[in-house]
């Protein structure tokens, strides 16, 4: 008997250990990931101030009906394309109890199924959008350098190799990036003329401040899953059948909307 409790208080203290060496390697990878895609402190949001109302870009959501459910549920490869769900929601197709027999494949076509992210970077200083300067080389007393676009920027994001169905694959990897990154992505950015920010840097006397402005964007690298789609009726039965499945490579960049990476520099 006391052995008995003895083991089970083994396995009572070794699953507490191991649960708690778990538990602890989860929150590390979520702090890890969490601050990977925080913004530095140079990162400033200026939502509220730009001029331009830039766009969410978003991917349309299609919920699959009780039909194209069925479908899915007969193969192991994972569909995420919008286009081919709403296709399969609208594609009506009722076999006869009685087509006792009866054999067919319909060709939906070679769609990209979905999308897998690799790697995820960001590179803050994207691209230069803005100079402000202040000349305090004559002054007598500190200037103060502030952010004010002067004219209209625009920054677009693109595909960095080419692909089938170009359209359809950003749609994939700008819902996937927003998904990791949880950052207003969108392949078009817009500051407005005259957007500005309230905080200012100090320009002493005899130097000359320079402060740029930059667009950040992300650097996207994964996988698309393309394949031949067909719905299969055998008699009564149909399902869906995925061929000469195959992969490719692809990046993108990404801008980052209504966000300012700042760089002030004395001379």
């Amino acid at each position: 008997m006391k052995r008995t409790i003895k083991w089970m208080l083994y396995f009572i203290l070794l699953f507490l250990v191991t649960s708690t060496f778990v538990n602890s390697n989860v929150e590390a990878a979520e702090k890890k990931k969490k601050e990977t895609f925080s913004l530095p402190k140079n990162v400033l949001s200026i939502s509220k101030s730009n001029t331009f109302p830039n766009t969410s870009e978003d991917m349309e959501i299609i919920e699959p009906n009780e039909e194209t459910k069925e479908l899915l549920s007969s193969i192991s490869i994972t569909i995420e394309n919008p286009e081919l769900i709403q296709l399969m929601n609208d594609t009506t197709i009722k076999p006869t109890p009685f087509a006792f027999g009866y054999r067919a494949n319909i060709y939906l076509g070679r769609w990209p199924l979905h999308y897998r992210s690799e790697s995820t970077t960001v590179n803050w200083d994207y691209q230069h959008i803005n100079l402000n300067e202040v000349n305090n080389l004559g002054g007598e007393k500190t200037e103060e350098a502030r952010y004010i676009q002067n004219d209209k920027a625009s920054v677009r994001g693109a595909l960095t190799n080419k692909i089938a169905q170009p359209g359809t694959i950003k749609k994939l990897i700008l819902h996937a990036s927003k998904e990791k990154t949880r950052l207003p992505l969108s392949f078009s950015a817009v500051v407005g003329d005259n957007t500005k920010l309230n905080n200012y840097y100090n320009v002493p006397t005899k130097k000359k401040g320079e402060l740029n402005a930059y667009i950040p964007a992300i650097n996207e690298k994964g996988q698309v899953v393309f394949g031949e789609v067909y719905v299969q009726l055998k008699g009564s039965n149909k399902e869906l059948k995925i061929k000469n499945v195959t992969k490719q490579s692809i990046g993108a960049w990404i801008p980052i909307q209504d966000h300012v990476s700042l760089d002030f520099q004395l001379k």
